[in-house]
């Protein structure tokens, strides 16, 4: 209703209310009355013509007194069955449980004039909301021989604004979690750079002190190594939340993954929980990286098994689902895959669950959790393409939903069954002489250090422009390892400089963090960092020009 009839229809609560002193276009204040019979043929059209406002009379007890077409057009009423019977059959059970409906007459007749909104019965009862006005009519005594009440059903509106607001928080928390997102994944660059310094330069200390140091040397040396691994899978966890992580993806089958877990999961979770999995038949394959896709799996099952601790059960599950274009997930429309691993734990409340995917939230107390796996599996799911949704009540469990794209066809149909895996290329040695490029001069030499100690030669620059200068005064270079994020000159736009100065040089591309362009070259080496010697061996044995032995590393 527009606001010229809502002025109208308050005029006509205005002139019921007024009864004998005559139409009023608003009342604010309470009406003396010496009666309404004498007025009642001049408004009672006024009122009948009304339909989209339900407006009636109560008695001073809140009987119903009057009854307008309005009020049984939304109420569904007829006048002859709701006549004399009290206005209390219009709220809900909760509110007449709660003494609203008589708190509501005390206000009117107390202050004037009631107003407010809430959820209402029809006479079928169906709920809608609605807005209430309730006044008091008074004689000229001043004594309150009634109420005057009107009703509207707003309930498209209050649905249309609670949708907006769903939406403004979900558009808020996005933007939270974009930012937090942003703040992580930085940090986890930097971290990665550090550790990848740390934990190179201890493997190589480890490697040239070999059966020298005495038991108490070696183990302080195996104990560091071990907390820059434990560093360096925060880091990978915080780069998942942040949707930078290296990502290897490959089609998928989910139950077949499950089910090669299956005995993995049952060891992690102890003898009182059980597991249930159920899986729609020819489900669709999935496009992710499988590893991490384990990883996330185990994280939700030991999630699961901790809001457990006297006992349940565990369902993994996997559906295929059609997505249109005004989904509740905002996925784009397509086939998807819902993932989901349902428990019969403690659960969450809603403080709780608005918090469970932030990074480094945490119920489990301090030492028994980081914070990070559910981040994690969040991480996974966006930048697979997908979303997770968490669900939860108190005392009845959670299920955590990993929604993945479904691997579309030539023909645009789901591919199911299996799927040819990709082949890695036969690794060949050699001494190579390589180019080592990074911006941090900490991870450069660590780079060098692991090159040379594995037998080749190593030429070091800081930057793309000093690589270029080395590469045209050097003809005896034939690799390139370069970082990716540095000012200046990132290592892709080197790698194509490369490519025309060079066509054909072996280029590995090193990064803890994956900004990679859409369009870059999907045929392009790459070493997540932080790696290891033998990884970076291999990455080099791969493109032809290592050992993967490594029988030619110095001592």
């Amino acid at each position: 209703m527009n606001d010229e009839e809502q002025t109208g229809a308050s005029a006509v609560i205005g002139s019921l209310s007024a009864g004998a002193t005559g139409l009023q276009a608003e009342m604010d204040h309470p009406i003396r009355v010496s009666g309404l019979a004498e007025d009642d043929a001049r408004y009672r059209l006024l009122i009948d013509a009304i339909h989209d406002y339900a407006i009636y009379m109560l008695d001073h007890t809140g009987l119903v007194s009057s009854w307008n077409p309005g009020a049984q057009r939304f109420k569904g009423y007829e006048a002859q069955d709701i006549l004399g019977r009290h206005f209390s059959c219009f709220y809900t059970d909760e509110d007449r449980a709660a003494g609203i409906p008589a708190r509501n007459l005390r206000l009117a007749a107390a202050e004037g004039r009631f107003e407010s909104e809430g959820w209402r019965v029809r006479r079928d009862g169906e709920r809608f909301w609605a807005h209430v006005v309730i006044d008091a009519i008074r004689n000229e005594q001043g004594e309150l021989i009634g109420f005057a009440k009107i009703t509207r059903d707003i309930t498209e509106q209050h649905e249309t604004k609670k949708a907006l607001e769903q939406a403004q928080q979900a558009l808020f928390q996005a933007q939270k979690m974009e930012s937090i997102g942003q703040l992580t994944g930085g940090v986890a660059h930097d971290f990665n750079n550090l550790l990848m310094a740390i934990l190179g330069s201890l493997e190589l200390v480890h490697k040239r002190i070999g059966g020298t140091a005495d038991a108490k040397t070696k183990g302080l040396l195996d104990n560091a190594i071990q907390g820059a691994q434990r560093g360096a899978s925060l880091t990978r966890r915080m780069l998942a939340f942040a949707r930078r992580q290296e990502l290897k993806s490959e089609p998928l089958d989910l139950s077949v993954l499950v089910r090669d877990m299956s005995g993995l999961l049952e060891r992690s979770i102890g003898p009182g929980i059980r597991i249930r999995t159920r899986f729609d038949a020819n489900l669709p394959l999935v496009l992710t990286d499988s590893n991490q896709l384990e990883s996330a799996l185990m994280n939700l099952v030991v999630n699961a098994r901790d809001a457990m601790p006297a006992g349940g059960q565990i369902l993994i599950s996997g559906r295929e689902e059609t997505l249109g274009d005004d989904n509740p997930l905002m996925l784009t429309s397509g086939d998807y895959v819902c993932f989901s691993v349902t428990d019969t734990g403690a659960g969450m409340d809603d403080v709780t669950l608005a918090r469970a995917v932030e990074p480094f939230f945490t119920t489990k107390g301090v030492g028994k959790g980081t914070g990070l796996g559910l981040p994690m599996v969040h991480g996974l799911a966006e930048q697979s393409g997908g979303r997770l949704r968490v669900t939860s009540q108190v005392g009845k469990g959670t299920t955590v939903e990993m929604w993945l794209p479904a691997v579309v066809g030539d023909e645009g149909a789901p591919v199911r069954g299996d799927f040819p895996r990709f082949h890695q290329p036969q690794a060949h040695g050699g001494r190579r002489r390589i180019l080592a490029v990074d911006d941090d001069c900490l991870v450069l030499m660590n780079t060098g250090a692991m090159l040379e100690d594995l037998g080749h030669e190593v030429v070091e620059a800081a930057s793309g422009a000093e690589a270029l200068a080395l590469l045209k005064l050097d003809p005896a270079i034939d690799m390139l390892v370069t970082d990716q994020s540095m000012p200046g000159m990132t290592g892709l736009q080197l790698a194509d400089a490369v490519k025309a100065l060079r066509p054909g040089m072996p280029v590995i591309l090193t990064s803890g963090y994956a900004e990679l362009p859409a369009d870059a070259d999907p045929t392009l080496a790459r070493l997540a960092k932080p790696f290891t010697q033998a990884e970076l061996a291999q990455a080099v044995a791969l493109l032809g020009g290592g050992d993967l032995s490594g029988e030619h590393a110095r001592g």
